[in-house]
C-alpha cells in the first residue's frame, strides 16, 4: 500500500478495508456528470480496477457536469473520451472501457456494478442479475434538482465495522463486588462514551483477575458514567489497574432486489416529513421513467404540458406497499418542469454518496444505505412563480451550459458569468472540488468581466493526490494555487482565474485590502483551523460579502452559507483548544495513564535527545562555559542522557548502537526500577489507600529482547538518529543490527550509564571531561522532527516516537492503540476522504446558485451536515441575525456605525460630538486594534491633548499606524455611558470613512 499517497484516507478506512479496496473490481455504466463523479472518486480512493461502459456520444448538455469531457470530446463515446483523464488521477488503478453488450457473464466478473442515469428497464434487468449472482448493485441518477441512490448488497451482507469511531477504551478506577458489579472509570474518561448494550472486555486488572479472561459482556451505563456489569460477588477483590474496551459487533444487512424495492421502498430519512417527501420523489422518478419510455425523451424544460403528463403518470402508478401516500402535485409538477437539466453540484453530491456506498460494499466497513436515498434541492428555484424561467429561456444553445440553462434559464447563467469570487485556501481538497464546480457552472467568465481568485500558500505534496484531483504526480512541489488555476482553465477555457500564494490573514491586509474586497462579490472558504475561519468570516462581515464555508473530517462534513442581513454570521468555536493543551509534566514523566501521555513523553524524548542536546553542546562549544556554572536541574539532565554510556564522542555506527541500547535500558528498565524503589507497588498513603491506585498505574520494568519488534525498532531508530546528529553514517540493515545486538548482549559489554544517579563532584568532573572531549569535534547537527533533506529518513523520526510510545505503554500497562493511530495523533493528521469532500463541495454549489440569483428569503438557504459512514444527512435553515439594542438603537452583526472623516478631517472631539448628536451615544472608551485612544475617565489634561488631534493623527501617535494606499476605512471600537445597564451589549464597529 502506498501509505504516503493514502495517508489521510488510511485513517478513515483502516488497513484491512484499504487492502480489500485495492483488490476490488467495479463496473461503472453511464459516464454523464454523475458517472464522472463516481469514477473520479473511486479512482482517487484506489479501487483495484474500474471498467467503464457508455457508448453514447458526447453532447453539449454533458459538459455542464461532466468535467472529464471537453468540446473536443463532442461526438465521441463518453466512456472512451473519459478514460485518459481518469487514468491520470491514479496510475495504480486499472481503467478499461467495455465496448460490447452487458451480459450475464460480464456482470459475474465484478464485485460491484454501478448504473448511473440509466433507463428503468436497464436498472431492473441488471439489478435482477446482480442480485441473482451475488454481485453488489448500485443505481444512482439525477434529474435537475432531484437525485437518488439505490443499494442492493444481497440478502445476507455482513458489515464488519458499522461505525467510523474507534472502539471505546477507558481506564478503570474501581470495580465493586456484588450483583451487579459497578465499574467506576477514571475521571479523565468522558461521560457517556459507552452506551447501554455495548459489549465490552476487560484486561490488565490486578486483583479481580477473573474479568481479564471473561467473555464479552453487555454494560448498562449509570447516570454518573459508571458501568453496570454482571455478577462479581464471587470474584477476587479489585486492587488496581485495568482497561475496559468496547467490542464492535458485526451487523447483518438484508437488501431486497430492485423490482421489489420499487414497490416496497425503505428510505433513508431523519423524520416522517422527510420520509413522506422521499415517497413523493420516488413516485416522480418512476413517472419520469414512464414518460421516457412513452416518448423516448425526457420532459422538455419548463414545458407545462409535459409536466402535467408526468403528474398524471405518477397518479396512475400502483400504490406503494406499507405507506400512506398523499401525492404533492405541486412538488411533482416542479420536478417535471426542471428535470431535463444536469447540474454539477447535484452530480457531485450524489456521486460522492454513491462512491462511498461502493467503498462500503467492497470493504465491509460502515453501514450501507437502507436502501433508497432521495435528495432534492428544489429550494434553489425562485419562490415567486413569476420569476420561474420560461420555456424559451431554457432551450438548448449548443453551449457547455445547456444542462444548467435547462433548469434555471439564461438569466442565472448571465449572472454567474459576471461574478467575481475569492476562493480562500482554494487549492486544498474542498477547494479543488469547488474550483471544478465554479468552472462547470460558468462563474467568473473572462468575456463578461468575471474572475475567480484562488488563494493558497501551500505547495503540492504527494499525499494531496488521493483527494485533490486537479493535481498530478509531476506537480508535486509546485504552488497549489498556480497549478489549480491552470487546471481550472483547462476545464473551462472561458474561465478567468488568477492565483494568489499569499494567505488571507492579518499580515496580508495590504494585499487583500479595501480595494480588493470592493471588487469581490463573495468568498468561498475551506480552512483547516478555527482561527483562520474566524478571520475570514470577520473580513466578510466587515465588507458585507456572502461567505460559503465547508469542512470535513473523515466521512463527516458540513457546508454553510452566511448572507449579509439575511442569515446569522459565522459563529464557530474559537479553537479546538482542549485537545492541544499540554498534559501536566509530572503525569507525563512518572504517572502516565493514557496513550496520549505516553506519546507526549516520547515526543519530548525526541526533542531533548536529538535537538535540544545538540544545540546545548554546540553552545558550550562556542562559549567554553564550565558545567560548574550551569543550572543543574535542566541542562545537566539533558547532557547526562545524550552522553549516556559513552565516555568519548561516538566515532562509529557501533558506538551509536551501544548508546541506543544503553538509553533503552535507562528509560524502560533502570528508571522504572528507581521509581519503584522510591514508591514500592505496595506503598500505602496515610489515609490507607494504595499510592499506586486511581489514576496512578504501577509500572513494571522491561527486559530488553531484540526479538520483540518494538524493542528492536527503538534501538534501530535511536541509533540512526544519534548517528545523524553526530554526522556519522547510520544503517537500516536489520540483519546486521541483530547480529551486533547479539554480540553486545552475549559479551555483556554494554557499559552502565555513567551519570544515571545524582551528580556528585566526582561525577560532575567526569561529565565535564566528557563534554570537553565532545567539544573537540565538529558541531553537532540538531535533528528537527519531521524535517530532513532525505524524506525517507523522516520515517526514522516517526519510528522512534512510535516505538518509544509503545514501550512506555508496556511499562505502565496502558493498552496501546495501533501504530497508525499513534502516527495520526503525532502528526495531527485530520482523516479525509474524497467522497465527503465531493459532497460538501456540491452542497456549497447549490448555495452559490441561491446567492448569485439575487435577494431571496432566509428560508431558502441551507446549512448542511452529513456523516456518510452512518447515513446521516441534515439540512436546516440558517438562523436569523440576532438583534441587539441599546436605548433607541438596534443592530445586528452585519451593521456598523458610519462616520465620514470629512474635509477637513474631524478631530477626536468633533467625532465624539457627532456620535452623540447622530446616534445619541456618549462614548466612554474608544479603541483601535485593541489600543486605547480615549477614555472619559482620564484626567482633563490628557483628554484635552487627545481631543484636539485629528483622528488619523491620534491613531498614528498612539499605535505607530501608517495609512496604506487604498485604505478607505478605519475600524474603531467603542463603549458608551450606560452600557453597564445592558446585558452583554457589543456595540457595532465604527467605520471611520477616510
Amino acid at each position: 500500500m502506498d501509505e504516503e499517497l493514502y495517508s489521510r484516507q488510511l485513517y478513515v478506512l483502516g488497513r484491512c478495508a484499504m487492502q480489500r479496496l485495492q483488490e476490488a473490481k467495479v463496473l461503472l455504466c453511464g459516464l454523464q456528470g454523475l458517472g464522472a463523479e463516481v469514477a473520479k472518486n473511486l479512482v482517487l480512493t484506489g479501487v483495484g480496477s474500474l471498467t467503464l461502459y457508455d457508448p453514447h456520444p458526447t453532447c453539449w448538455a454533458d459538459l455542464a457536469a461532466q468535467f472529464l469531457l471537453t468540446e473536443e470530446s463532442l461526438g465521441r463515446s463518453r466512456a472512451e473520451a473519459s478514460q485518459a483523464q481518469l487514468a491520470q488521477l491514479n496510475e495504480a488503478v486499472q481503467i478499461s472501457v467495455h465496448k460490447g453488450d452487458i451480459t450475464e457473464d460480464l456482470l459475474r466478473g465484478f464485485q460491484v456494478v454501478v448504473l448511473t442515469d440509466s433507463k428503468l428497464e436497464d436498472q431492473l434487468e441488471v439489478g435482477s442479475l446482480c442480485h441473482k449472482y451475488g454481485v453488489y448493485f448500485l443505481m444512482a441518477e439525477t434529474r435537475g434538482l432531484v437525485g437518488r441512490v439505490f443499494c442492493d448488497f444481497g440478502e445476507d451482507f455482513t458489515v464488519e465495522d458499522p461505525t467510523e469511531v474507534e472502539p471505546m477504551t477507558a481506564a478503570i478506577q474501581d470495580i465493586s463486588q456484588g450483583f451487579p458489579g459497578i465499574v467506576t472509570l477514571r475521571g479523565g474518561t468522558k461521560r457517556h462514551s459507552f452506551y447501554d448494550g455495548d459489549l465490552v472486555v476487560f484486561s490488565d486488572i490486578e486483583g479481580m483477575v477473573e474479568l481479564n479472561s471473561h467473555s464479552p459482556q453487555p454494560v448498562h451505563v449509570q447516570k454518573d458514567g459508571s458501568l453496570e456489569i454482571g455478577d462479581t460477588t464471587t470474584f477476587s477483590r479489585y486492587l488496581r489497574g485495568g482497561v475496559v474496551t468496547e467490542i464492535k459487533r458485526p451487523k447483518t444487512v438484508r437488501h431486497k432486489p430492485l423490482d421489489i424495492a420499487l414497490l416496497q421502498p425503505r428510505m433513508v430519512a431523519q423524520n416522517s416529513q422527510e420520509e413522506q417527501r422521499a415517497h413523493c420523489l420516488h413516485r416522480a422518478f418512476h413517472a419520469l421513467h414512464k414518460f421516457q419510455q412513452l416518448h423516448s425523451r425526457l420532459p422538455k424544460p419548463w414545458d407545462p404540458d409535459d409536466a402535467e403528463t408526468v403528474v398524471g403518470l405518477a397518479q396512475d402508478l400502483e400504490p406503494l406497499k406499507g405507506t400512506e401516500e398523499s401525492l404533492d402535485e405541486t412538488l411533482l409538477r416542479t420536478i417535471a418542469l426542471s428535470s431535463a437539466g444536469s447540474l454539477s453540484p447535484m452530480a457531485a453530491i450524489l456521486g460522492g454518496v454513491a462512491a462511498q456506498e461502493v467503498l462500503k460494499a467492497v470493504s465491509r466497513k460502515f453501514l450501507p444505505l437502507d436502501q433508497w436515498l432521495y435528495f432534492d434541492a428544489l429550494e434553489c428555484l425562485p419562490e415567486d412563480e413569476k420569476l420561474l424561467p420560461l420555456p424559451e429561456d431554457c432551450l438548448p444553445r449548443n453551449c457547455r451550459y445547456d444542462g444548467q440553462i435547462a433548469v434555471f434559464g439564461t438569466g442565472l447563467q448571465e449572472k454567474l458569468s459576471h461574478q467575481r469570487y475569492l476562493l480562500q485556501v482554494g487549492a486544498g481538497a474542498i477547494g479543488c472540488e469547488m474550483l471544478k464546480g465554479l468552472a462547470l457552472v460558468g462563474l467568473g467568465l473572462r468575456a463578461h468581466g468575471g474572475v475567480v481568485t484562488v488563494a493558497d500558500m501551500d505547495h503540492i505534496e504527494r499525499s494531496n493526490l488521493s483527494r485533490q484531483f486537479l493535481f498530478r504526480p509531476e506537480d508535486v512541489g509546485r504552488p497549489k494555487a498556480e497549478v489549480a488555476a491552470a487546471a481550472a482553465r483547462h476545464l473551462n477555457p472561458d474561465l478567468q482565474v488568477t492565483s494568489q500564494t499569499h494567505p488571507l490573514d492579518p499580515t496580508t491586509e495590504d494585499i487583500y485590502d479595501d480595494s480588493f474586497f470592493s471588487r469581490v462579490d463573495g468568498v468561498v472558504a475551506a480552512l483547516d483551523s478555527f482561527q483562520a475561519r474566524h478571520y475570514v468570516a470577520a473580513r466578510c462581515t466587515h465588507y458585507l460579502k456572502p461567505l460559503l464555508e465547508a469542512g470535513t473530517q473523515g466521512t463527516r462534513g458540513s457546508a454553510s452559507v452566511f448572507v449579509p442581513y439575511v442569515t446569522e454570521a459565522y459563529r464557530g468555536p474559537a479553537s479546538a483548544a482542549s485537545e492541544d493543551a499540554p498534559y501536566p509534566v509530572c503525569t507525563v514523566r512518572h504517572f502516565p495513564s493514557t496513550v496520549e501521555h505516553s506519546l507526549q513523553w516520547a515526543q519530548n524524548e525526541f526533542e531533548e535527545l536529538f535537538r535540544q542536546s545538540a544545540e546545548t553542546i554546540n553552545r558550550y562549544q562556542q562559549t567554553g562555559t564550565s558545567l560548574l556554572d550551569t543550572d543543574r536541574t535542566g541542562t545537566l539532565d539533558l547532557l547526562k542522557q545524550v552522553m549516556g554510556v559513552l565516555r568519548t564522542r561516538p566515532q562509529t555506527w557501533r558506538d551509536c548502537v551501544v548508546w541506543a541500547l544503553g538509553h533503552w535500558q535507562l528509560c524502560f528498565r533502570d528508571s522504572i526500577v528507581e521509581l519503584l524503589r522510591n514508591f514500592p507497588s505496595d506503598k500505602v498513603l496515610e489515609d490507607g489507600t494504595l499510592f499506586w491506585s486511581g489514576s496512578k498505574m504501577c509500572p513494571q520494568p522491561l527486559q530488553f529482547d531484540p526479538n520483540q519488534d518494538m524493542h528492536f525498532l527503538y534501538v534501530l531508530a535511536a541509533a540512526n538518529l544519534y548517528a545523524r546528529m553526530h554526522g556519522l553514517l547510520g544503517s537500516q540493515s536489520q540483519p546486521a543490527l541483530r547480529k551486533l545486538l547479539k554480540q553486545l548482549l552475549e559479551s555483556d559489554s554494554t557499559p552502565q550509564n555513567l551519570f544515571s544517579a545524582e551528580l556528585g563532584q566526582e561525577q560532575l568532573k567526569e561529565l565535564q571531561e566528557t563534554l570537553d572531549d565532545w567539544r573537540k569535534g565538529p558541531p553537532l547537527k540538531p535533528v528537527m522532527f519531521g524535517k530532513d533533506d532525505d524524506s525517507d529518513f523522516i520515517k526514522v523520526h516517526v519510528n522512534f516516537v512510535v516505538a518509544a510510545t509503545d514501550l512506555r505503554c508496556q511499562n505502565y500497562g496502558v493498552r496501546p492503540v495501533n501504530h497508525d493511530r499513534i502516527k495520526q495523533i503525532m502528526g495531527r493528521i485530520v482523516p479525509a476522504i474524497v467522497t465527503s469532500t465531493a459532497v460538501v463541495a456540491g452542497l456549497l454549489g447549490l448555495e452559490l446558485y441561491k446567492v448569485v440569483s439575487g435577494p431571496r428569503p432566509r428560508g431558502t438557504f441551507r446549512h448542511s451536515y452529513l456523516h456518510l459512514a452512518e447515513n446521516y444527512f441534515i439540512r436546516s435553515e440558517p438562523s436569523v441575525p440576532a438583534i441587539q439594542s441599546f436605548h433607541h438603537l438596534e443592530w445586528t452583526c452585519w451593521d456598523c456605525l458610519k462616520v465620514s472623516a470629512g474635509q477637513p478631517e474631524k478631530t477626536l472631539e468633533s467625532l465624539l460630538a457627532h456620535l452623540q448628536e447622530e446616534y445619541g451615544l456618549k462614548v466612554e472608551i474608544l479603541l483601535y486594534d485593541q489600543a486605547l485612544l480615549y477614555s472619559s475617565e482620564w484626567p482633563y489634561e490628557k483628554r484635552a491633548q487627545r481631543l484636539c488631534l485629528r483622528v488619523t493623527e491620534l491613531v498614528q501617535q498612539v499605535t505607530g499606524w501608517k495609512p496604506k494606499p487604498g485604505l478607505r476605512v478605519l475600524v474603531l471600537e467603542l463603549s458608551c455611558e450606560g452600557e453597564e445597564d445592558e446585558d452583554e451589549t457589543a456595540f457595532p464597529p465604527l467605520h471611520y470613512e477616510l
